[in-house]
């Protein structure tokens, strides 16, 4: 019999710690799939803003970061989104229900991507929710100088719950944490995927290094997520609903 992708002591460390991590795990075809439709999204960004003489578009800078939001309609990407591997990384986290919440891009540029502060995604939604989990998956090989993530565990943040968070005005990013903790830097090769609470504290670095640093975010929730006007917060696509597979549908 096969090993389970996820371990025994990997699903308690998340009940214990908000996360674990999964080295290589990422079936090398859906890898390469997300490398092209990545590439694809900057050439068009990068087109758009060369048409309009400009260098910076919203949050995106020309060849230096991309945040690339919910754009898996009409592309490849469900392929990966709705695969036996998220399947599985949702039952040992989120139980037998779990739909696509967000997903997006992140990609850092040679030598130029800027680094975020300590946050909380749960802080991001404005409405108390249920926890749901994120799962951020290396497209290149990550480490401390290509700017990586770094997480945070319940044991050292002293909570588990959703902690306030001021803007920063010069970056715009909501900050929840001041402390000395670093927390602990996930340094895992192309095809690992980190999955940790939307609760779970963590940051990023810059990228010194002279390559790119891309990064695949799919975020899953147990339940609907809305806003405090009762509309969704983002999607609600079904992909386990009282267990069985419905993959979007």
């Amino acid at each position: 019999m096969s090993q389970p992708l996820i371990s025994a002591a990997q699903q308690q460390q998340f009940r214990d710690e908000g996360y674990f991590v999964l080295p290589q795990v990422v079936p090398p075809a859906h890898l390469a799939m997300m490398w092209e439709v990545c590439g694809e999204f900057i050439k068009v960004h990068d087109a758009e803003m060369e048409a309009a003489g400009v260098t910076q578009q919203g949050i995106n800078i020309k060849g230096n970061r991309y945040f690339i939001a919910n754009r898996h309609q009409g592309t490849r990407l469900p392929e990966f989104i709705y695969s036996d591997v998220m399947a599985e990384v949702c039952r040992a986290t989120l139980g037998d229900n779990a739909y696509l919440f967000w997903e997006q891009f992140v990609v850092k540029g040679p030598e130029k991507g800027a680094k975020f502060s300590w946050h909380q995604d749960s802080a991001y939604v404005g409405t108390p929710h249920r926890p749901y989990i994120t799962c951020w998956v290396t497209l290149d090989d990550v480490s401390e100088a290509n700017g990586t993530v770094y997480l945070l565990p319940y044991s050292r943040a002293g909570t588990r719950e959703v902690v306030p968070h001021r803007k920063n005005p010069e970056s715009n990013d909501l900050e929840g944490y001041f402390g000395p903790d670093p927390g602990d830097p996930v340094i895992v090769p192309a095809g690992s995927i980190a999955v940790f609470s939307s609760t779970v504290l963590h940051r990023s670095g810059f990228n010194t290094t002279p390559r790119w640093r891309r990064v695949y975010l799919p975020q899953y929730s147990a339940e609907p997520l809305r806003r405090p006007d009762g509309k969704l917060a983002a999607f609600a696509e079904p992909f386990l609903v009282n267990g069985a597979r419905r993959n979007g549908r």
